[in-house]
């Protein structure tokens, strides 16, 4: 519109001239040299100047609106329409600025021409669009986060780490019909853990060293919905007692203590197929864990309608406390409740020791409930550990005559009863911190690789244990002496204790070189022949890790 309005200030700028110009040639016929034939008269000559008065009139008002138009701010005009533009922007020669002065005004007139608009670009139509870059993908990220390698994706959702561990064993043995001496490949297991998402966690781990059954120990899926709130699902540990959730690189020594023989699939390192609730109340405060199990070992179906069932409760009362004598402090125990088929040939508890040093008590046929109780409880204070437990498992053996020798119908038997305790302590000579479930952190590493936070090089990390732990077993027998089913079971009433003395060496934080020197009292002995006696036991263990 402004444009329209400048075009036509310019228009009658050049047109009024010429109209004054003729109005003013207009005279008398006599001062032409008589040559006109016929004068104007003086009404055309009034008409002619008023005419004129007019179109100054209008020439000052269309001067007002310049200077108004003058004073705004000038804005870009569209491309997409004509515009009027100065001359000096139409050309690039400054000869063709010429400003004309309005007499008593500020304000100047360009010289303008009009312009068409400048056509857009117009693509050739045989012109293909040029390909866009692709877009590269963000690497994975990989490395080593202090305890494991990792594989991580790029916006940290999905991350795997393979780990495990290597327990190569020599045991030498000392006593009446004791075992050859021998190495052991007690453990090789390797497997892959991970998260996915915020709220999944992974694990599989598998033993090499597996001479029987199911080569696969843990194959499962966590989902952490909240810390107090926690669900797992496929085959992992039943979470029974403080020691089989310790895991084996955080032993205090080679073998587990005798109680570890009463633990549900104690036969296949306590692991069986399963679902469990579990969490950590008011940050670790308190500790649950609520599970159904087929309780058989690994891979392995139930043999009843009934699954086992298992609870446990640990309590760190102090653990939120300032005080170092208090907030190592936790206890806690457990329930465990299965049923078990004679008819599937379900037995008793293996009287096998953890060091393999003998039998101390026999198998035999159950059917019907089975009972577990724990106790337990953990002191830790810097480089020192106490540690005790104490389990208790019942089991029947309802109408299970029939499997006794001699066959003696379907009468049921007194259930068996087998008990066991373990008491530890531990102690850094080093220096380290004692963790309750891990490896200490080994201030200077004799070689390898440096510990996370580590000072330098030195002689590792050393320590010292002792431990005395038993285990007793009653299998009551009955006398069946009578007319039609005449027999009679004998009674198993057994126990067996043992003193232990350790020394463990970490050279660095990934390997640990352990020394047990084990007595094994054997009280009654199960085996026809064997007299009680001492039986002495030393286990070498060299463990690696990643």
């Amino acid at each position: 519109m402004r444009s329209l309005t400048a075009f036509f200030v310019l228009l009658v700028s050049f047109v009024a001239p010429g109209s004054l110009a003729r109005a003013q040639g207009v005279e008398p016929a006599s001062n032409t040299g008589g040559s006109a034939a016929v004068s104007a008269t003086k009404e055309e000559v009034n008409q002619l100047r008023s005419e004129v008065a007019a179109q100054r009139q209008t020439i000052e008002e269309l001067k007002a609106l310049v200077e108004k138009l003058a004073g705004e701010k000038i804005k870009p005009a569209d491309n997409s329409s004509a515009q009027i533009r100065p001359v000096a922007e139409a050309t690039s020669s400054s000869s063709n600025t010429n400003l004309i002065d309005a007499p008593g005004s500020s304000v100047h007139l360009m010289n303008a021409v009009l312009t068409e608009a400048e056509p857009a670009p117009v693509a050739a139509v045989d012109q293909a669009p040029a390909a866009a870059a692709p877009k590269k993908d963000a690497p994975l990220t990989a490395g080593w986060n202090g305890e494991h390698f990792f594989i991580r994706s790029p916006d940290g959702q999905f991350s795997i780490s393979p780990y495990g561990y290597v327990d190569n064993d020599y045991r030498t043995y000392k006593g009446d019909g004791a075992p050859a001496d021998t190495f052991v490949l007690r453990r090789a297991r390797f497997g892959f853990q991970g998260s996915y998402g915020s709220h999944f966690d992974f694990a599989l781990l598998t033993d090499a060293a597996a001479t029987s059954g199911s080569v696969v120990r843990d194959v499962y899926l966590n989902v952490r919905i909240r810390p107090e709130f926690q669900f797992q699902a496929g085959q992992f540990k039943t979470p029974f007692a403080q020691e089989a959730g310790t895991g084996a690189t955080n032993l205090d020594f080679v073998e587990r203590g005798f109680q570890s023989m009463l633990y549900p699939s104690a036969a296949s390192a306590f692991r069986s197929p399963g679902v469990a609730i579990h969490g950590d109340i008011d940050g670790g405060v308190m500790q649950y864990w609520v599970g159904a199990f087929n309780g058989k070992g690994y891979a392995i179906v139930n043999t009843t309608n009934q699954p086992e069932v298992i609870g446990r409760l640990r309590f760190y009362p102090w653990r939120k406390s300032k005080s170092d004598w208090l907030k190592g402090l936790a206890f806690g125990g457990a329930i465990d409740r299965g049923r078990s088929r004679g008819l599937s040939g379900d037995q008793s508890f293996s009287g096998n020791l953890p060091d393999q040093a003998y039998n101390f008590f026999p198998q035999f046929a159950i059917n019907g409930p089975i009972q577990r109780y724990n106790g337990e409880f953990t002191y830790l204070k810097s480089r020192f550990a106490l540690r005790g437990e104490f389990d208790q498992l019942n089991m029947s053996r309802n109408n299970v005559g029939s499997e006794q020798a001699g066959g003696l119908g379907f009468l049921s038997l007194p259930s068996i009863i087998a008990k066991a305790w373990d008491l530890s302590a531990t102690y850094l000579i080093t220096g380290e911190k004692q963790p309750e479930n891990g490896t200490p952190r080994v201030k200077h590493p004799l070689f390898g690789p440096d510990t996370p936070g580590g000072k330098g090089r030195g002689l590792g990390a050393w320590g010292v244990g002792f431990r005395y732990m038993g285990i007793q077993a009653n299998e009551p027998g009955a006398n069946l002496l009578n007319y039609y089913t005449p027999g009679f079971v004998p009674t198993f009433n057994y126990h067996t204790d043992e003193l232990t003395a350790g020394l463990t060496w970490y050279p660095n934080y990934w390997v640990k070189y352990s020394v047990n020197l084990g007595i094994d009292q054997l009280k009654d002995p199960s085996t026809i022949g064997a007299v009680p006696q001492n039986y002495y036991v030393v286990l070498q263990q060299l463990q690696f890790r990643f």
